[in-house]
């Protein structure tokens, strides 16, 4: 059980977290989720737990910029599947799994304050045994996000009740600029399907972690 409004992680989850790191070599640990589980938490949780050896590299670094969004007609389902570079995401996955003897790999970090990703972010260095990558994604089953999970040593799905995401995804959009009547909106007729289709994917997960 992870507690939400705790600022602490769960000895089960490091210890966990622990053994894929006895396993030797660099290892990727996957957290995906619904918009507004915890994913970003809890990774950030891990990672500092672990200190040096463990890095997060999210998924929302492949989030189409929103001039390509607008090109391609996608604009106002931003944060659907078919709205990132799935096979960038899966590209970066593969480097970092097999990294060239003394390489650092760059990787993109999302904006939410200004809606956009930017390149070369993220420095993973050689020497990090873990790479945490949450996203909602990482176990969907259909091209072409299929393969991804298969990347991952182990992937985590992080569950919330429906009505605790919407609550949280109101707040984080009007955080941002959004009223609350539009905030509202695009949780209804953006986030809420996007749930539910990433729910539909859970059972391909290695450990269902609910969020009280």
């Amino acid at each position: 059980m992870i507690a939400g409004a705790s600022t602490t992680l769960p000895p089960d989850l490091r210890q966990r977290a622990e053994r894929l790191l006895n396993k030797g070599g660099r290892r990727l640990l996957g957290l995906a989720g619904t918009p507004g589980a915890g994913k970003s938490t809890l990774a950030a949780l891990l990672a500092d737990a672990l200190g040096d050896r463990a890095m997060v590299v999210p998924m929302d670094g492949f989030h189409l910029a929103n001039a390509e969004l607008k090109r391609l007609g996608r604009a106002e389902r931003k944060g659907a599947p078919d709205t990132f570079d799935a096979f960038g995401y899966r590209a970066l996955l593969a480097r970092l799994r097999h990294p060239a003897r003394g390489e650092t790999v760059y990787a993109p970090a999302f904006h939410r304050e200004i809606e956009e990703p930017i390149a070369g972010e993220i420095p993973v260095g050689p020497d990090v045994q873990l790479i945490i990558s949450e996203g909602n994604y990482l176990l969907l089953d259909t091209d072409p996000w299929t393969p991804v999970a298969a990347l991952f040593d182990e992937c985590w799905f992080v569950d919330v009740p429906l009505e605790e995401q919407k609550r949280r995804l109101v707040e984080r959009h009007m955080r941002y600029g959004r009223s609350r009547e539009a905030a509202e909106a695009w949780v209804e007729n953006t986030d809420a399907p996007n749930a539910r289709l990433i729910q539909t994917s859970r059972a391909r997960a290695d450990l269902i972690l609910p969020w009280v």
